[in-house]
Formats: structure tokens, C-alpha cells, sequence
């Protein structure tokens, strides 16, 4: 499994190869002016809410490339109206990929389009394949985590680390707890001003506890 990072919470994913693209804001975002949204690969497409912070090139993406749109069922539907193929889900529920199982898991947070369109009740995911990973979406520290490692042993949690619309890096180091999980991948921080971060303080924070806390330069990417 590869995971290559496009800023803020948009990731690239390459597992038995498939590429899967989550929650692409990268046009509008100045920090991955370097990122081209043309050039990216993509078989699916993983939404986890609809702040247009998160699907701000779902459209674009998904009409070049035929991807499929993997979502709430009220977000699926929002993109299905507009002629994209889409794949319903919901809170709990699972399904088997040709990458691998997904489950759509819960996360505290808003979901609405920029235009207004209800956008469903928010998650996140897990992936279940050559490794195992838990991507959060945008949420706060939440109890529901000690339930997803009841049933997968995960490799690593994509955590948004920062604060103001989502937890901080300090509730992050307590979902490991909750995840039973040691390697932390951050996302959504330093993008605009609410949620810039002291990521050597992040680092230190996580090695003080014996875990890893990865932060990847836009366009970087890492193996698992």
C-alpha cells in the first residue's frame, strides 16, 4: 500500500492496484499549487463529508477519469444527480472492493455543500486490504474509536491534528490509545491560519509517548 499526500486532508492511495483518491481539495488549496489535478490516477473516489474543503475537485477528477464516488448515501446521491457513478454507504456499513473491504465509521462534525445541499452526517473510513488503515475524516476525539481496532488491527490512523474544527495533535495522541494504534499519519493543519500547527512540538509529543507521528510534505508519500 502506497499513500502519498496532496495537502490538507486530500490523499492518494495505490493498493493492489487501485488508486483512490480521498477528499481532493488541491486547486483551490495555494500549499499544492504543485500538485496537478489532471495528472492524478484514480479508480475511486472516498468522500467524507461535503465542506467544500474536502470535494472542492471531486467533479473534475471523477468526470476525467469515470472513478467511482464512494460516500454517504446523501452525498452519493448529490453526485449521481450529476451523472457520476457513485457507491452509497452509511454509518457501520461495509462492502468489498475490488482494493479491499471499506467501512464507513462514525465522526462528530458538520457535512453541508457549498452550496447549501445537506451533505449527510459525516465519517470516515476504514480500509481493510495488504494493510490496514483508519482514515478519520474531520472529527473531534471520539469514544466510537475504541470500537474499530474490536474488529481490524490497524497499521495506521490518518488523524487530523489541527484543532479548531477538528481535534488537536494532543486528543490525536489519545486516539492511539483508543485505535490501539502507534503510527499516526496528520493531516488537516497548516493549510490556512485557524489550524496552523508547531509540528516539532507534534513530532515530540508522539515520540514522548513511544509512537510515531508522520508529517509528510505535499506530494510525498510513504509505503506500508
Amino acid at each position: 500500500m502506497k499513500i502519498i499526500y496532496y495537502g490538507h486532508a486530500a490523499l492518494g492511495l495505490e493498493i493492489k492496484g487501485k488508486n483512490i483518491v480521498v477528499d481532493p481539495f488541491i486547486s483551490g488549496n495555494p500549499l499544492a499549487e504543485n500538485i496537478k489535478i489532471d495528472e492524478i490516477p484514480a479508480d475511486y473516489i472516498l468522500i467524507t463529508h461535503a465542506h467544500q474543503d474536502h470535494v472542492l475537485d471531486v467533479e473534475a477528477i471523477a468526470k476525467r477519469t469515470g472513478a467511482v464516488i464512494v460516500s454517504n448515501a446523501e452525498i452519493a446521491g448529490y453526485y449521481e444527480a450529476k451523472r457520476l457513478k457513485t457507491h452509497p454507504m452509511n454509518h457501520g456499513g461495509s462492502w468489498n472492493f475490488d482494493f479491499g473491504k471499506l467501512t464507513y465509521t462514525n465522526s462528530v462534525h458538520s457535512s453541508s455543500f457549498a452550496d447549501g445541499t445537506y451533505g449527510g452526517q459525516p465519517g470516515g473510513f476504514v480500509i481493510k486490504a495488504d494493510k490496514n488503515i483508519y482514515i478519520a475524516g474531520d472529527t473531534a476525539l471520539t469514544m466510537d474509536m475504541k470500537l474499530i481496532p474490536m474488529r481490524t488491527k490497524l497499521d495506521l490512523a490518518v488523524l487530523p491534528i489541527g484543532d479548531n474544527f477538528t481535534m488537536d495533535v494532543e486528543d490525536a495522541l489519545i486516539a492511539t490509545d483508543f485505535l490501539q494504534v502507534n503510527k499516526v499519519l496528520g493531516y488537516h493543519y497548516d493549510t490556512f491560519g485557524y489550524i496552523k500547527i508547531d509540528k516539532n512540538k507534534a513530532k515530540e509529543l508522539f515520540s514522548q509517548k513511544s509512537k510515531e507521528l508522520i508529517l509528510l510534505e505535499i506530494g510525498e508519500g510513504i509505503s506500508l
